[in-house]
C-alpha cells in the first residue's frame, strides 16, 4: 500500500446557495492553491499519482497547483450539501443557515438525518457515499507509490470516519474543521491506511498569509 495526501480543494464561492454556483474557486481560492504548489515544489514533494473530483473547484484546484494531469475521478467528488439541506428544509422545516454559526449547528444535524435515512430522495444515500469512499480510496492506495489528491472537505471527513470509526456527529466535527486547500495525509499501518498528518496549512502559515486560512 502507498501513502495518500488528500487536500480539500481552494475557497469556492462563498456567496452560493446552490451546488451550480458554489462549484468555482474564488480569486483567495486560486491563491490558496498557488501557494500550495509552490511549497509541494520547494519541499520536493514526491506524488507520481495524481487524483481529483470531476468537480470544478478539483479541477481549478489541481490547475493553480500546476499538478500534471490528474486522473478524474467522479467517486472523490464532495457530497451535494446544498440539495440535501434544501431537502431537509423542504420535508423537515430546517432553516437552510446563511452565517458560519448557522452552519456549524446545521451541518451535524443534516448529517446525522441523511446517515438516518430521514432525507427523502437525496441525491445519494449515506451508505453510498461511504461505498464509493472507500473503493476509491482502496484503489488508489493498493500500489504504485504516493498519490495526492484534490477533493473536498465532507469527503476528507468521511475518510477519516472510516479510518479512526467515527461516529456521525465526530464526522461532521471534522468536516467543519477542515480548511481550505489543507493536507491530510493517510500511511498504510498493518493492513490499513491511518491519519498521520491533518489539517496541516505549511503554506499559509506566515503571517502575511494569515488571512487565507478559511474554512468557508
Amino acid at each position: 500500500m502507498s501513502h495518500i495526501t488528500l487536500v480539500r480543494h481552494g475557497q469556492a464561492n462563498t456567496t452560493a446557495r446552490d451546488e451550480t454556483n458554489y462549484d468555482k474557486l474564488s480569486e483567495l481560492g486560486h491563491q490558496q492553491a498557488r501557494w500550495l504548489g509552490a511549497h509541494l515544489k520547494d519541499t520536493r514533494a514526491h506524488h507520481p499519482r495524481v487524483y481529483c473530483g470531476t468537480l470544478t473547484r478539483h479541477v481549478e484546484t489541481a490547475a493553480s497547483m500546476a499538478l500534471p494531469s490528474p486522473v478524474r475521478d467522479a467517486r472523490l467528488n464532495e457530497i451535494e450539501y446544498f440539495t440535501l439541506a434544501q431537502l431537509f428544509q423542504d420535508q423537515h422545516g430546517v432553516t437552510i443557515p446563511t452565517d458560519r454559526e448557522g452552519f456549524v449547528e446545521h451541518l451535524p444535524r443534516t448529517f446525522a438525518a441523511w446517515a438516518n435515512g430521514e432525507i427523502d430522495n437525496a441525491p445519494e444515500t449515506f451508505n453510498a457515499f461511504e461505498t464509493r469512499v472507500s473503493d476509491a480510496l482502496h484503489e488508489i492506495g493498493t500500489d504504485g507509490g504516493p498519490a495526492i489528491v484534490v477533493t473536498s472537505g465532507g469527503l476528507i471527513s468521511m475518510v477519516v470516519r472510516q479510518a479512526m470509526g467515527l461516529d456521525i456527529p465526530s464526522m461532521a466535527r471534522v468536516a467543519l474543521a477542515i480548511m481550505n486547500t489543507s493536507m491530510h495525509r493517510l500511511h498504510p499501518i498493518g493492513a490499513q491506511l491511518s491519519p498521520v498528518l491533518f489539517n496541516a496549512i505549511p503554506h499559509l502559515e506566515a503571517p502575511d498569509r494569515h488571512f487565507a486560512q478559511t474554512h468557508l
